[in-house]
């Protein structure tokens, strides 16, 4: 991890102004406060990390400054020491402002030195677009960025990896100080946020600001020279990159310590609820496995990843053919052949992958949140009953907290801590003896984590009996009762109370043979 000498440099001169100075920032949208009296200040030559949980305002303040948005009256933002009016992006693009979202604003038909160029293109005799010098100082930025690519390649021929450096590479052409990056390692395979890594540290030592949104503890770890950290709209403080720790960042975002994240309570009882016994997919990727699950308990179900914990929980759910052993819910065998027979028996499964095997992404909230349920609600002949839809998903919408504008948004549209409580909404719909969640905080921001456990406290205080994979050690240890470890497709131990440590989990998990008591 290094450290900017640049940073030091800029904020020791007392006369220097920084990059970047957000006053008073506000604004209000119909009936909700989005930002109230927030601050920023960035550095040249300073990565400077945004924090928050999703809703927390982090893009509403970015939109603001790349002027998407106009702020409310009263608030000021100074560029290099000079007030600067950002009345929409083309005025944020002449103060040196340069943004790249999630979602990349390329045309994907154009080559890449269409792309760095488009909007003002350099002619020839007032009349031609003068391509050569287009492609020759597209080549000198590209060099510049380490680019493998050249002015000529169509954007479209090019990885995720690579059309990010087009629109850093845009970003340097129009000569911009300040570069804001959404989550821009999203769709990036490891190999490729590495390389982003290195270029963003490059892009700092030469001068660039640049403000990092994120919420990837290890991310901010890795990169930052300060955090800041916005809850609710409003600004709560910063952190230089000598005072970052989990206990503190988490405590910004949600108001509690990391300690009380889980506040884990039990609720298991001795009624027995589920057994599995010697369930197999013929040892293709499940050997036989056994265990009992109670009524009120969390059981984490630990592993390496392919050690078959996901492919059990399909077993379990009817979802792939069991080949051997038997499933027995309440005292009862159960035949499950396909998931709906599972779902009438009373057991629900929330996917590892919500938006691929879970959601509707272009239905709305209320669509999904009761189509597993449409048939049992139903009126006479048949017909749908919107008014119990209605209710189901404005209590749903309520009790899980979700935060969405209406019943009729989309769900593609939502964060994806929000579109995980719509899953656990529709599996709750159905009043499950048994819930799976397999991954069931993946992807989310720390304060849609917090809310996670919450429900599944609560939906365990209510006796309904809840399995969870995850591959998160202390996620897994702070909200189970006990914790089944799986490797190569069996259940090679189970571990609880002083002896469900991170240490022991990952000695049952490798095969190695000693393990610690804490």
């Amino acid at each position: 991890m290094t450290t900017a000498h640049s940073l030091s440099t800029a904020t020791s001169a007392p006369n220097r102004a920084p990059a970047l100075a957000m006053r008073g920032i506000s604004k209000t949208f119909p009936g909700v406060k989005a930002l109230d009296n927030v601050q920023l200040q960035a550095w040249t030559g300073e990565i400077h990390s945004l924090m928050g949980e999703n809703g927390a305002g982090k893009s509403t303040l970015m939109k603001i400054l790349s002027g998407a948005y106009t702020a409310d009256p009263g608030g000021e933002i100074h560029i290099d020491g000079q007030l600067a009016h950002i009345n929409g992006p083309k005025a944020a693009r002449a103060a040196g402002i340069a943004i790249i979202y999630q979602e990349l604003s390329l045309a994907p038909n154009l080559t890449v030195a269409e792309n760095i160029y488009l909007g003002h293109e350099p002619t020839r005799f007032g009349v031609m677009a003068d391509r050569a010098t287009m492609r020759r100082e597209t080549a000198k930025v590209l060099e510049r960025l380490g680019a493998e690519f050249g002015p000529d390649t169509v954007v479209n021929t090019l990885s995720i990896a690579e059309q990010q450096q087009v629109e850093i590479a845009r970003a340097l052409h129009q000569r911009s100080h300040i570069l804001i990056m959404d989550e821009p390692t999203t769709a990036l395979s490891t190999r490729e946020t590495d390389r982003l890594f290195d270029l963003i540290k490059r892009l700092r030592d030469e001068g660039i600001a640049i403000i990092y949104i994120s919420h990837r503890m290890a991310e901010i770890y890795e990169l930052s020279d300060r955090v800041s950290v916005l809850r609710d709209g409003t600004y709560v403080g910063t952190l230089d990159r000598a005072e970052l720790s989990a206990d503190r960042l988490v405590q910004m975002m949600v108001g509690r310590p990391l300690s009380n994240l889980f506040d884990k309570q039990s609720h298991a009882t001795d009624r027995v609820v589920l057994e599995v016994k010697e369930l197999t997919d013929g040892g293709r990727r499940v050997k036989p496995c056994s265990f009992t699950l109670y009524a009120g308990e969390v059981l984490g179900l630990a592993g390496l990843v392919g050690a078959g914990r996901s492919e059990l929980a399909r077993l379990i759910f009817g979802a792939d053919p069991i080949a051997g052993g038997e499933v027995w819910l309440q005292g009862q065998r159960q035949s499950l052949r396909k998931p709906l027979d599972a779902i009438n028996a009373g057991i629900a499964y929330l996917t590892e992958d919500r938006k691929a095997q879970g959601l509707f992404l272009d239905m709305s909230v209320r669509e999904n949140i009761t189509i597993s349920v449409l048939g049992r609600d139903a009126l006479a002949g048949g017909l749908l009953n919107r008014a119990a839809m209605a209710r189901l998903t404005a209590g749903s919408i309520q009790d899980l907290r979700v935060r969405v504008a209406g019943p009729f948004v989309t769900a593609g549209a939502l964060s994806g801590g929000n579109q995980q409580k719509l899953l656990i909404a529709r599996w709750i719909a159905i009043h499950p003896k048994v819930l799976i969640l397999d991954e069931p905080t993946k992807g989310v921001d720390i304060g849609a984590k917090a809310e996670i456990y919450r429900i599944i406290s609560e939906l365990a205080a209510k006796g309904v009996a809840i399995l969870v994979i995850s591959s998160e050690l202390p996620e897994v240890i702070g909200i189970s009762d006990r914790i089944l470890v799986m490797r190569e497709g069996a259940i090679v131990g189970e571990l609880r109370d002083e002896a469900a440590t991170q240490e022991n989990i990952m000695a049952l998990a490798t095969g190695t043979t000693e393990m610690t008591q804490s």
